[in-house]
């Protein structure tokens, strides 16, 4: 059988797996396209009529590398058929049957088609070399989907590597012994605490593995999402793991609209276990635990509350650490409620530039409306001075209406 002779296949094979973090399968299938590519590049130079080539022209080819010889061969697979309108397809029963005398017709033979390797010619080996590259990243990408699309949604060790416009590339590892892989930690996923100097370590969320082909990483990573703060908790509250005590949500805001304000969550726990605190757990000895996540996200401030069925209890919980008077619900339907709370804990409740508040409404899914109880208490004491002066009005007319005298 021919062979087109490639030097060092084998040497060349383990370089590029090396330096494309890829595996010597995934190599030799880039490199048996790429091939098969240049050789249509060298048959359509070799013919004058280049419309006969389709797009599935060369769909019943394929290459043979062989790895001890250092070469390859192009086979070619053939219908045998009675008249013979295509040499690239059909083959005659008559040429196969000298050989092979058990032939039938619609049966189908491989065939070696290798061309010389002098006629292969230089713009097929250039062809292939770019189809290579190609074949590379594509091979890269597959593989990266495969390993990462289960991984959606899950923390990740990050390394920064450098700045591309203002976004950070960084390098994430699936698991322990895998070879790092590049990710885009976008701006608006940014926190605004982070420094990332060039090879600092931090942990972000695997936000989205996108597909297809483009340009740069394929996975978009996160410090902003509040899938990151319930991960870090899970991680440093072992009640959580254990699911003795649960996170029932999470209200986040990593970038606010004022630069004058920071970043703040509130998570909202409980257990169903009485001899349990689940605020407690999350907060750890001495302020232990929850520690360790404020540091992992460069000094963000984090309210753990207690969760409750009830909404005023829980509506109340939500706007610490501003102590609350009372809270009224103004429509359950439409999820609309009244806080009071003392005039001095009034900023607190509303928190810097509505913050505190805004985060509270999004952790219990309420409209809450805040009011000093002292203000709030004129008021209710004013609208019943109206409305009692109006009810004494309306009296003493239906007593002159009563007492008219009527003379004829």
């Amino acid at each position: 059988m021919s062979l087109i002779s490639l030097p060092g296949l084998a040497k060349m094979i383990d370089e590029i797996s090396q330096q494309h973090n890829l595996p010597k399968s995934a190599v030799q299938e880039a490199l048996r396209e790429a091939l098969l590519k240049g050789y249509e590049r060298y048959r359509r130079s070799q013919s004058l009529d280049r419309q006969q080539f389709h797009d599935e022209y060369f769909n019943n080819f394929e290459v043979e590398l062989d790895i001890e010889e250092e070469g390859f061969r192009i086979l070619s697979t053939k219908r045998i058929v009675e008249i013979v309108d295509n040499t690239d397809h059909h083959i005659s029963l008559k040429e196969v049957q000298e050989v092979a005398s058990e032939a039938q017709l619609g049966d189908e033979v491989v065939l070696d088609v290798t061309p010389n390797q002098k006629d292969f010619g230089r713009m097929a080996a250039i062809q292939t070399k770019q189809v290579l590259l190609q074949k590379l990243r594509d091979q890269q990408r597959k593989l990266i989907q495969e390993e990462f699309n289960d991984l959606e949604g899950t923390v990740l060790n990050a390394r920064s590597l450098r700045f591309e416009r203002q976004d950070v590339i960084v390098a994430v590892q699936s698991a322990f012994s895998q070879p790092e892989v590049e990710a885009v930690l976008p701006k608006r996923e940014q926190l605004p605490n982070d420094n990332y100097r060039a090879n600092s370590s931090f942990k972000v969320i695997l936000k989205k593995v996108r597909e297809g082909s483009h340009r740069g990483p394929q996975l978009i990573v996160s410090r902003s999402a509040a899938g990151l703060v319930v991960d870090l908790f899970t991680v440093e509250v072992p009640e959580i793991d254990e699911e003795i005590v649960r996170i029932v949500a999470v209200s986040r805001e990593a970038n606010p609209p004022s630069r004058y304000v920071g970043p703040r969550t509130k998570i909202a726990v409980d257990t169903l276990e009485r001899d349990v605190d689940p605020v407690g757990a999350c907060i750890g000895a001495r302020g232990s635990r929850i520690q360790a996540v404020v540091n992992e996200l460069r000094g963000e401030k984090i309210d753990v509350i207690r969760w409750s069925p009830d909404p005023a209890t829980y509506i109340a919980n939500s706007l610490s650490p501003a102590r609350v008077d009372q809270v009224v619900l103004i429509n359950p339907d439409e999820r609309h409620a009244l806080v009071l709370v003392a005039e001095d804990q009034l900023s607190l409740a509303i928190g810097k530039e509505g913050q505190n508040v805004r985060l509270a409404a999004r952790l219990t899914g309420w409209k809450i409306d805040i009011k000093d109880t002292a203000t709030y208490q004129l008021e209710i004491n004013k609208e019943q001075q109206l409305s009692d002066k109006s009810e004494l009005l309306n009296n003493e007319k239906d007593n002159d209406e009563t007492n008219v005298v009527f003379k004829y």
